[in-house]
């Protein structure tokens, strides 16, 4: 449900990816904007075409459905295993459970929740946390998998005293193009035309996944003008003495060798831009970490929508999973 940016990323993946069937996608769109959209996004008009209400990409064909809320679509009756819901807009348990009635096994928001829902599913820190039992599951959010991905790195060779996550975030579509009046005074400016400072509930999320920071953290986002790649700027505080940088950047280097499909390292002067088409969780910029001090050194790490799109699709196989083998260990 919902075919925005990152809804049209999980569609690409999910037809490069023969674990997965899209057999319906929900949106409020015309049938026709919508594949207009998909083809400009990801440049695949010769392969996705639309006959119908249909997008048809060789032996996929899925359905398009006009819904505006959870619940308005019988899941049941199209065979549906999981929904994702990616409208970015409906990420309480009580906004999110009328998938389940209306028939879905198991509904996975690629945002992070508003309260508590059956778990918040961060990949490479916590899935063995994940339970056949889950129904209502979060796929947290691109900067909270980064952040937490980058202390789990770090913690795994040495503890920190703190650290502080600045969040330099692209603009996002729930942002005006001009000034208006919106929920706070900051997020009322226009977003093409400002860095604007603003709140992030991943920290809480990354020490719920992640307990050896748990109180740690700290931190804040900077929606800046600019349409893809965002970046971590993470300053750790150690207990004793700062880690050289050489030191950190080793530590990326081997977990980049061990774990490709989340980590990936650069030693390019990259910009923002340089960013797209990136699958991992997060991208290390090796020119940008340095000792700050005695006891600080600070870490870069980028990410864009892609790489949460494809994590996002990772925590429904990572359920599939775990499900198959509940059902076999019961047999």
């Amino acid at each position: 449900m919902g075919f925005g940016q990152i809804g049209r990323q999980i569609y690409r993946l999910s037809l490069e990816d023969p674990r997965f069937d899209t057999v319906a996608i929900s949106d409020i769109g015309q049938p026709d904007i919508l594949h207009h959209l998909l083809a400009k996004s990801i440049g695949r008009a010769s392969r996705v075409v639309l006959d119908g209400n249909y997008l048809v990409a060789g032996e996929c064909r899925t359905r398009l459905m006009p819904a505006e809320r959870p619940g308005e679509i019988p899941w049941d009756l199209l065979g549906v295993d999981v929904v994702i819901d990616a409208t970015g807009r409906y990420r309480s348990r009580t906004s999110l459970a009328p998938h389940l009635d209306s028939g879905a096994s198991r509904v996975v928001t690629s945002s992070l929740p508003e309260g508590d829902v059956d778990r918040v599913v961060l990949c490479g820190v916590n899935e063995d946390s994940a339970a056949s039992g889950d129904r209502i599951v979060s796929a947290g959010s691109a900067s909270t998998a980064a952040m937490a991905l980058a202390l789990r790195v770090v913690t795994a060779a040495r503890p920190i005293a703190h650290a502080t996550m600045t969040s330099v975030h692209a603009y996002t579509r729930d942002q005006a193009l001009y000034d208006h009046a919106g929920p706070d005074y900051r997020r009322s400016r226009a977003a093409a035309g400002n860095i604007i400072p603003n709140t992030t509930p991943a920290l809480e999320w990354v020490e719920r996944a992640l307990p050896v920071v748990k109180g740690k953290l700290s931190g804040f986002a900077l929606n800046v003008p600019v349409a893809a790649g965002s970046l971590l700027d993470v300053t750790l505080a150690f207990q004793d003495s700062a880690m050289a940088a050489d030191e950190i950047n080793g530590l990326f280097v081997a977990a980049a060798e061990a774990e490709p499909e989340l980590i990936a390292v650069t030693h390019d002067p990259i910009v923002s831009s340089d960013v797209r088409g990136c699958s991992q969780s997060i991208l290390i910029d090796l020119q940008g970490t340095l000792a700050a001090g005695e006891k600080l050194t600070k870490v870069l790490a980028w990410h864009e929508t892609l790489g949460h799109a494809r994590r996002t699709l990772d925590v429904a196989a990572l359920y599939a999973k775990v499900d198959s083998e509940t059902t076999t260990g019961a047999s």
